[in-house]
C-alpha cells in the first residue's frame, strides 16, 4: 500500500500550473491563514506550507505544526517568516529571490515616467486652441538630465541601475554592503555615496531595501529634510520604511515646488481609513502592484519545486540563508 502523500497547505494565491505540478507529489489544500479553525486543523498534520505576503510564520504558528518540514515563500523577501524560529525547529525555508526583479524594475521605471513625462489622451474632438494648450502644458523633463538615487543595491537596485544608466541618468548608490562587493557584480558606472549625500543630490529617490527592523522609518522627517524640494520619491520595497506622517508633512511643504511621492507599499495594507497620505495631490498611493505580472507571479509560484525537493529529502535550490 502506497504511503500517503505529505500535506502542503497553501494560504495565498498560487499559479494553477504550479499547484498542479505540486499535486503530483503532495496533497495540496488551500486554506486562508485567517480561517482560524480550519487552518489550525490543517497545520496539525501539514508537512509543508506555501505562503506569499500576508501569512506570518512565527514560533506561535510553528507550535501548531509539529510535523512541518518546509515553508515556501512564493516571493522575494522573508519579512513575514521568522527564519531563526524555523531553523530551531528543523524547518527549511525556501523562496524565489530573483522571481520578480524584472517586474519591479519595469514598474519603477513606469512610475518615473508617469510622474516626469505627463501624457494625455485626446478622446474627443479638440479645437486647435485646446490641442495646442495641451502641448503647451504637458511638458516633462528628460530622465537623462536627472540624478537617480538608489537606496538599497540588491538584485532590484542593480537591475534598475542598469536600465536607468542606459537611459543616461546619473546614478548614486547607497547600501549596507561595501562598495567593493557591490561593484564586482555590475558593469556600469555609478557613484557609491553616504546616505546623506544620496538624499541631498537625488532628483529621483527609489527605495529598494529589505524589511529588517533597522529599516523601519528609515525615511523619517530628518531624511526627508535632506531631499530636494523637487525630488520624486518612489517606494516599492516595504511600507514600514517610510514614516507616513513625516512624508505627509514633507509633501505639503513641497507641493508648490515639484516634490512628489509614489508609494506602492504601505503599513498596514490596505492603509487605514485615516491614513495621513490620503488626499494629497502630490502623493500617489498604489495597491502593491510592482510584482504583479503574469511571468513574475508564475515564477514566484515555482517555489513549489523547492518545497517538493525538501519533502523528498533533497537539497533545495534557493534555501534562506
Amino acid at each position: 500500500m502506497a504511503a500517503p502523500l505529505p500535506l502542503v497547505v497553501v494560504t495565498e494565491s498560487l499559479d494553477p500550473s504550479c499547484a498542479d505540478w505540486l499535486e503530483r507529489s503532495a496533497e495540496v489544500v488551500r486554506c486562508a491563514h485567517d480561517d482560524a479553525g480550519n487552518f489550525s486543523k490543517l497545520l496539525a498534520r501539514a508537512r509543508g506550507l506555501v505562503v506569499r505576503t500576508y501569512t506570518r510564520v512565527d514560533a506561535a504558528l510553528l507550535d501548531r505544526a509539529p510535523q512541518m518540514k518546509v515553508v515556501g515563500r512564493a516571493g522575494v523577501g522573508l519579512d513575514n517568516i521568522d527564519v531563526e524560529a524555523c531553523r530551531q525547529r528543523g524547518v527549511a525555508v525556501v523562496y524565489t529571490p530573483d522571481a520578480n526583479t524584472q517586474a519591479v524594475v519595469e514598474y519603477t521605471l513606469a512610475l518615473m515616467l508617469d510622474a516626469l513625462r505627463p501624457r494625455c489622451t485626446i478622446d474627443t474632438h479638440t479645437s486647435a486652441q485646446g490641442f495646442h494648450e495641451l502641448r503647451r502644458t504637458h511638458v516633462g523633463v528628460q530622465l537623462a538630465d536627472l540624478t537617480l538615487g538608489i537606496l538599497g543595491f540588491g538584485r532590484i537596485g542593480k537591475r534598475l541601475g542598469a536600465v536607468a544608466g542606459a537611459l543616461g541618468m546619473r546614478l548614486l548608490v547607497n547600501d549596507l554592503l561595501p562598495d567593493a562587493q557591490l561593484r564586482a557584480e555590475v558593469r556600469y558606472a555609478y557613484e557609491y555615496v553616504g546616505q546623506p549625500t544620496l538624499l541631498a543630490q537625488s532628483d529621483v529617490l527609489s527605495i529598494h531595501v529589505d524589511g529588517r527592523t533597522g529599516n523601519r522609518h528609515l525615511i523619517d522627517s530628518e531624511a526627508l529634510a535632506r531631499l530636494k524640494p523637487s525630488c520624486l520619491l518612489i517606494n516599492t520595497s516595504r511600507g514600514m520604511v517610510v514614516d507616513a506622517e513625516a512624508l505627509a508633512t514633507w509633501a505639503r511643504t513641497v507641493a508648490d515646488r515639484g516634490g512628489q511621492a509614489v508609494l506602492d507599499v504601505h503599513e498596514p495594507e490596505p492603509p487605514d481609513e485615516g491614513h495621513p497620505l490620503y488626499g494629497l495631490p502630490n502623493v500617489r498611493l498604489l495597491p502593491h502592484l510592482a510584482s504583479r505580472t503574469d511571468r513574475a507571479l508564475e515564477s514566484m509560484s515555482w517555489v513549489v519545486r523547492d518545497v517538493a525537493a525538501v519533502l523528498a529529502g533533497q537539497p533545495p535550490r534557493y534555501p534562506a540563508s
